[in-house]
């Protein structure tokens, strides 16, 4: 792969950088709950969905195509106008839960079987991602709680991966989603809805 630049002896590719570029811009543009942030996100995770596979985190490298899936369903879900967040039940946060860590453990054994080189913790950043992803797509809040627990294990995983750039860029993710956090939490709309994944 092509290297971009170089930084405490770390080859950033021009895939990586990339990546990393238009997923900020469409991270940046959901704090803002604006439709224009899914073709971003389509992008990033194309570029991601690559770069992940070349590393052989399987299930991170899959988790691309849900994000791709998510980007196309958010396009058309958010419509042109910004939206306003809700929050889900205490039922639903407990079902959301108790389904995400089912299905963590049930797919553990599948990517440790395929020859993933941190089945735990890339699984995790699988199904929190995956949970975290519909539940922003759905206009609920939570989905920013979720995202700052993925990307803290995200930023561990890839450096143990010697992603470095990648690690660093989960870490900032981490604060991108305590704003993204706080600017939902200050539009919500009043309670909604269990949510019925």
């Amino acid at each position: 792969m092509d290297i971009a630049f170089s930084a405490w002896n770390y080859e950033v590719t021009v895939l990586e950088l990339l990546a990393v570029i238009t997923a900020f811009i469409g991270i940046g543009l959901a704090i803002r709950g604006t439709r224009w942030a899914w073709p971003f996100y389509f992008l990033s995770s194309a570029l991601y969905g690559w770069l992940l596979w070349e590393y052989a985190l399987y299930g991170t490298a899959a988790l691309q195509l849900v994000f791709i899936a998510a980007a196309i369903w958010g396009w058309f879900g958010w419509g042109p106008k910004s939206i306003t967040p809700t929050t889900v039940t205490n039922r639903t946060r407990l079902i959301i839960l108790v389904g995400s860590l089912v299905a963590w453990l049930a797919l553990v054994p599948v990517l440790a079987a395929i020859g993933d080189p941190a089945p735990w913790p890339d699984t995790f950043v699988f199904v929190g991602s995956v949970v975290a992803q519909v539940l922003m797509v759905r206009e609920y809040a939570e989905s920013w709680v979720l995202w700052i627990i993925v990307n803290i294990v995200g930023a561990a995983l890839y450096a143990t991966q010697n992603l470095w750039f990648t690690s660093m860029f989960y870490a900032v993710l981490i604060v991108m989603a305590v704003i993204g956090l706080r600017s939902w939490l200050a539009k919500r709309a009043p309670l909604a809805e269990p949510v019925h994944l």
